[in-house]
């Protein structure tokens, strides 16, 4: 999208059709002012989501930490000691006990590892950012690389097989 800039002067009095290096000096500037702006707020958008999703899976890994920690609070003594009471060798009712803990600590960290591969890759924005190179390569006056695309009938037309992409 070009931006047209007023120099104030009117360059008809010296039969020039075309706009002066100054007005086409601006007007790229204030164009890959935009582009980068537009790629900044599409990066936010794509990431704002998976953010979330990385917050959430490691807050699962965190639960997993916490109750590993704090496994051998006297809660879980209390247990064991239960479990002795109703006839099981000491060291049986704490292994048991312990055993279930660790298996708390499994399913949380299963969950977070879950949600951590829900994370997903801003593809759009590594995409367009692939193409900023060819979109910002300088050439030499006269000298392009490629064709530039023409718009006729409302409709953007290449040369040869090059796909068009917005």
């Amino acid at each position: 999208m070009a931006h047209s800039v007023s120099t104030g002067r009117d360059d008809r009095s010296t039969g020039a059709a075309e706009p002066s290096i100054g007005t086409l000096v601006q007007s790229a500037m204030a164009d890959v002012s935009t582009l980068v702006r537009s790629e900044i707020e599409l990066a936010k958008a794509e990431i704002g989501g998976s953010a979330k999703k990385a917050a959430i899976g490691g807050g699962a890994f965190g639960a997993a930490a916490v109750v590993l920690g704090f496994s051998s609070f006297f809660l879980f003594i209390a247990i064991a000691e239960a479990l002795t009471a109703l006839g099981l060798p000491r060291w049986v009712s704490y292994l048991i006990v312990w055993f279930f803990l660790v298996l708390i600590a499994v399913v949380a960290a299963l969950v977070g590892k879950k949600m951590i591969k829900k994370i997903e890759k801003p593809e759009r924005t590594i995409e367009s950012l692939r193409e900023l190179p060819d979109v910002m390569h300088r050439e030499a006056p006269g000298a392009r690389r490629r064709d530039v695309p023409v718009v006729s009938g409302g409709k953007v037309q290449l040369p040869g097989n090059e796909r068009y992409s917005v």
